[in-house]
């Protein structure tokens, strides 16, 4: 499974632990929120890193008292037409101000990615992908219209920043 990490294809340090399997000493590991909520200190004392996933009925006030230690939060879209997390990974960065990664798992088509990104995701585990189309995919949408969870610049800013001959010339 091949992973995209701010833009770049990336080695994927994080496994993903089921709710049966024992926790291996010293990996960093991805649970879902029923085994976080069961086996919590367990966890903390066996592995190295710890993410959780949610799933789409899951949300991020779920896991919010425990931001500080979490440092992955897979957000898994069982369809790509189920639009529920965007407004999860956009409530964790802005209203909790989470700083760690928020990964887009499932079913998430490459045409996404732009919208995504704004939301505040900024990795994607690309099962079924080709990575050479998802790279295309994050060249094509450069400029945005509207302030967003990404922090980037919306159009109307860079034009007030910019000198207006630049603006002229395309």
């Amino acid at each position: 499974m091949s992973l995209i990490r701010n833009g770049n294809i990336v080695d994927d340090a994080w496994i993903r632990l089921d709710d049966e399997t024992p926790a291996p000493e010293g990996v960093r590991a991805i649970v879902s929120l029923t085994r976080w909520r069961e086996d919590r200190q367990a966890l903390m004392s066996a592995l190295a890193g710890i993410g959780v996933r949610l799933r789409s009925n899951e949300t991020a006030e779920d896991i919010a008292d425990d931001l500080d230690i979490i440092e992955v939060v897979a957000l898994d879209f069982p369809s790509f037409t189920d639009g529920r997390h965007y407004s999860t990974a956009r409530i964790l960065r802005e209203r909790y101000r989470f700083l760690g990664e928020i990964r887009a798992v499932g079913d998430v088509l490459r045409d996404q990615y732009a919208f995504m990104t704004r939301c505040g995701f900024d990795a994607f585990e690309l099962p079924r992908a080709d990575e050479k189309a998802w790279l295309e995919a994050i060249a094509e949408i450069r400029t945005s219209y509207q302030p967003a969870a990404d922090g980037r610049s919306p159009i109307f800013r860079l034009r007030a920043e910019t000198p207006q001959d630049v603006w002229l010339a395309y």
